[in-house]
């Protein structure tokens, strides 16, 4: 029986009946039940509730309440009616709880290192030294062979219009409709020797054939701008995971080297790790 599944019969049940009354001043340590002397208190009934889905969790309290009572108290006695718990399940309670704490010490680390401050720090260290970067805006013909791109750079001379030749012929139909328009972008948005080729264009001169992986190019510049720096509000999500990730390797570097490790298993064949049956 699952957990959802378990909660949904007791909910099932005890639909009708309302949750019983406390004084004031409950705690999470207040005992609601005892299971053969195992206790069951209001803090599990409230870590219970945390972890159900939505559904669940909006329903009335007094239904909710009795639920998750209910299952607490059904999810003791079957654990009791097994004295001895196999390797798996100790190994399997173990990690649970290992990531669990982990996962609580990592939330601590991140909301005391993820500031205002910091955030403005990451930010200033990335552009500190940055030169400003130039955006194109431009437009291609890509076709299979040099002899077409040859002939098109042909037409193109005597006079014929990029758009219709690139709308007309270029293999690239996304941009071709738009009459080869590729709009703007930056350095490492393109495949090298096409970047290389627009990097060394003028401004309104065709450029071409260059040779990429997709076919050769025609390559038209419209125009060229500084793009804009991005604002710390753009970065903050990509910057507050830089400032995380510093922060929890910086805090794990110290506790490992404050702790006493020892590291027995590296000797160990990696194939034992597919052997269910040590665990069984």
């Amino acid at each position: 029986m699952t957990k959802r599944s378990g909660l949904w019969s007791a909910l099932s049940l005890v639909a009708a009946l309302s949750g019983p009354a406390f004084a004031e001043g409950e705690t999470a340590d207040t005992v609601v039940a005892t299971v053969n002397g195992v206790t069951i208190t209001l803090g599990h009934m409230i870590a219970l509730r945390e972890t159900l889905p939505a559904e669940y969790q909006s329903l009335p309290d007094d239904v909710l309440f009795k639920g998750i009572y209910e299952q607490l108290i059904q999810q003791e006695v079957l654990a009791q009616s097994i004295p001895d718990l196999s390797p798996r399940a100790l190994a399997t309670i173990d990690n649970d709880k290992r990531g669990l704490v982990s996962g609580i010490a990592i939330e601590g680390i991140v909301k005391e290192a993820v500031t205002d401050a910091a955030l403005q720090a990451a930010y200033d260290a990335r552009f500190k030294d940055a030169k400003p970067q130039t955006e194109y805006n431009a437009a291609h013909i890509l076709v299979a062979t040099k002899e077409e791109a040859d002939k098109l750079k042909a037409d193109l001379a005597g006079g014929a219009d990029f758009a219709e030749l690139a709308k007309a012929n270029s293999t690239d139909t996304g941009s071709g409709a738009n009459g080869g328009d590729l709009g703007w972008f930056g350095l490492g948005m393109m495949v090298k020797p096409f970047e290389e080729a627009v990097v060394a264009a003028k401004v309104g001169e065709v450029t071409g054939p260059v040779q990429s992986d997709f076919g050769f190019h025609l390559i038209l510049v419209k125009e060229t701008r500084v793009a804009d720096k991005p604002t710390l509000d753009q970065l903050r999500d990509e910057l507050a995971s830089e400032v995380e990730n510093a922060a929890i390797n910086a805090k794990i570097g110290e506790l490992t080297k404050g702790a006493k490790v020892t590291r027995d298993g590296e000797a160990l064949d990696p194939a034992l790790l597919k052997n269910a049956g040590l665990i069984d």
